[in-house]
């Protein structure tokens, strides 16, 4: 059987110009003097007089009429030219499409997310200048209050003033807030540590409570088997023309020879891994075990053939050996996990159930190869959220290429 992608381990570590609303005017409060230019009566808002109606001469009637003609047909003009060139709508888009417009927006903008019913990309803006450049882009302009500078301040306030184990945080476009999450560990003096720091920063951070823990989800996938730990397999991939493997980093740290049965012969050794700080590593084929670039789906495999960034709001799936498949959605990108081993910065963070099993298997979307299951709280009965750890970043740092 060939080794594919999937997830798990065993072990303890754990969002014109606006025509004028022109009145007809009445032809009572219109008055054309013999010379300059009409002039617009208004009834007083409280006392004085009505304007009164006079005779007037034939001449300057018909210039009335005249004048009367020419404004409304100024005015009908006005109006056209107003609503001649609408605001261009989103345009729709697939998942890897809205991916690849939102890398080109980044600049000037405050997050981004898909929305899969409407089939648009939604870009956060905080002026009318930067919108106008959004919706030239084909995707769908939201004015917000917090800009990325703003937000980012605040994740670094968290980070210097409330790196505690068993709290995540991430920007949510959606919210356009730093959304904090803190698990059942997080009480006592702790909390209020927490509490303190985010009720300083006010309505740019939102406070969350987990009622599971967060950590690395050890246990198997397509499982492969160390001396001390059983871990998932992500995806396959070619170094330098030789074939490897991408993990977990918690995985590679604990486990150098992998094996694709419990007590069987090496197929694989670690040669690079990273963990916390990023949550990835690399083990190099060394066996005859076939290594296709696909994913187990339990019931069939599916293809990959890329690596892609993930979008907030894309559909996605996960499989492991624990819970099998699993789909879900991205809900933040750049998540900052502090496990109790450390902290990982740059995750992926889904409402994608996962249990010990799942660690180090792949998440995709159809044949893009997303991230690699790093850690979460929750389970499959009672839901939870889970975190990857991104392929690209993982590729780029090992040199690799799916394949």
């Amino acid at each position: 059987m060939g080794i594919l992608g999937s997830v798990g381990m065993d072990a303890t570590p754990r969002g014109g110009c606006h025509g004028a609303d022109l009145s007809v005017l009445g032809t009572s409060h219109l008055a054309l003097g013999p010379v300059g230019p009409p002039t617009v009566w208004a009834h007083p808002p409280t006392g004085g007089s009505e304007l009164t109606h006079r005779r007037i001469p034939h001449r300057r009637a018909m210039l009335a009429s005249a004048g009367a003609l020419a404004l409304a047909a100024t005015a009908t003009l006005t109006l056209a030219n107003a609503h001649a060139a609408p605001a261009p709508s989103a345009a729709k888009l697939s998942p890897a499409a809205a991916t690849t417009l939102a890398s080109q927006l980044k600049s000037g903008t405050a997050g981004a997310f898909y929305d899969a019913t409407a089939q648009k990309l939604v870009v956060n803006v905080v002026d009318e200048a930067s919108a106008a450049t959004v919706r030239a882009k084909g995707a769908e302009a939201r004015i917000v209050k917090h800009s990325m500078a703003q937000l980012d301040a605040a994740r670094q306030t968290l980070k210097t003033k409330a790196t505690i184990p068993g709290t995540a945080w991430a920007m949510d476009p959606r919210s356009n807030k730093v959304v904090v999450t803190a698990d059942r560990t997080v009480t006592g003096a702790k909390l209020d540590r927490l509490t303190t720091v985010a009720k300083g920063l006010g309505d740019t951070v939102e406070v969350r409570h987990s009622k599971g823990e967060f950590k690395p989800l050890i246990a198997g996938g397509d499982a492969i088997w160390g001396s001390s730990a059983r871990c998932s397999l992500g995806f396959n991939v070619v170094k330098d023309g030789q074939p490897y493997f991408l993990t977990a980093g918690h995985c590679g740290n604990a486990v150098k020879e992998w094996s694709d049965q419990q007590g069987g012969q090496t197929i694989a050794t670690t040669e690079e891994s990273t963990f916390p700080g990023n949550d990835y590593s690399i083990a190099k084929y060394t066996g005859n075990a076939e290594h296709p670039s696909e994913v187990d789906l339990y019931g069939g495999t599916q293809k990959i053939t890329k690596a892609a960034d993930a979008t907030v709001g894309e559909q996605v799936k996960r499989s492991g050996s624990t819970t099998q498949v699993h789909d879900g959605t991205v809900k933040a990108l750049n998540a900052s996990v502090n496990y109790q081993e450390g902290t990982v910065n740059g995750l992926i963070q889904t409402d994608v159930c996962a249990e010990p099993g799942d660690s180090g298997g792949a998440l995709f979307d159809g044949e893009s190869a997303l991230g690699l299951t790093s850690g979460g709280s929750g389970d499959c009965s009672s839901g939870g959220e889970t975190f990857f750890q991104p392929v690209p970043a993982a590729l780029q740092a090992y040199g690799a290429q799916i394949g």
